[in-house]
């Protein structure tokens, strides 16, 4: 069974009204943090960063203004299913994406298949408790 889901989108990096540019996108989920999607971010001449934030977050951002604190994201345009903003704020800095929702829809999509939205809570910590479990039988198998 996959325990992750990736992708990777273009997105233009708003510098103004009148500049922007397209830079890749790195979009990823795991099943082990079901609550958040993480976004690495490949801009030129820098490291890439990552941000990571709740995946009902990306949802609703998509359809409706979201986010109160550090990520905020919404309609571009302020249609459904149009382009999507999402703003990071650094304290006074702040960084202003712009995508197409289509991308962001299947990606969400295949993370819903793999953790279906609402149930996330209920999984256990799988990996620990097999390990745990091998554990045992390895030690009981040994003596």
């Amino acid at each position: 069974m996959r325990e992750s889901v990736q992708a990777e989108v273009l997105m233009s990096f708003v510098v103004s009204e009148e500049l922007s540019f397209r830079i890749p996108v790195e979009l990823g989920y795991e099943g082990r943090d079901p609550f958040a999607v993480r976004m690495t971010f490949h801009l030129p001449g820098d490291a890439p960063v990552t941000w990571a934030f709740g995946r009902e977050l990306l949802l609703d951002g998509i359809n409706a203004p979201s986010g109160e604190g550090d990520v905020r994201i919404e309609p571009a345009d302020g249609e459904e299913l149009s382009d999507v903003s999402i703003r990071l704020c650094v304290g006074p800095d702040q960084a202003v994406f712009r995508a197409s929702a289509p991308p962001l829809i299947a990606f969400l999509d295949r993370t819903d298949r793999l953790v279906p939205l609402g149930q996330e809570s209920t999984l256990g910590d799988f990996g620990d408790d097999l390990e745990k479990a091998l554990g045992r039988i390895l030690a009981e198998n040994a003596g």
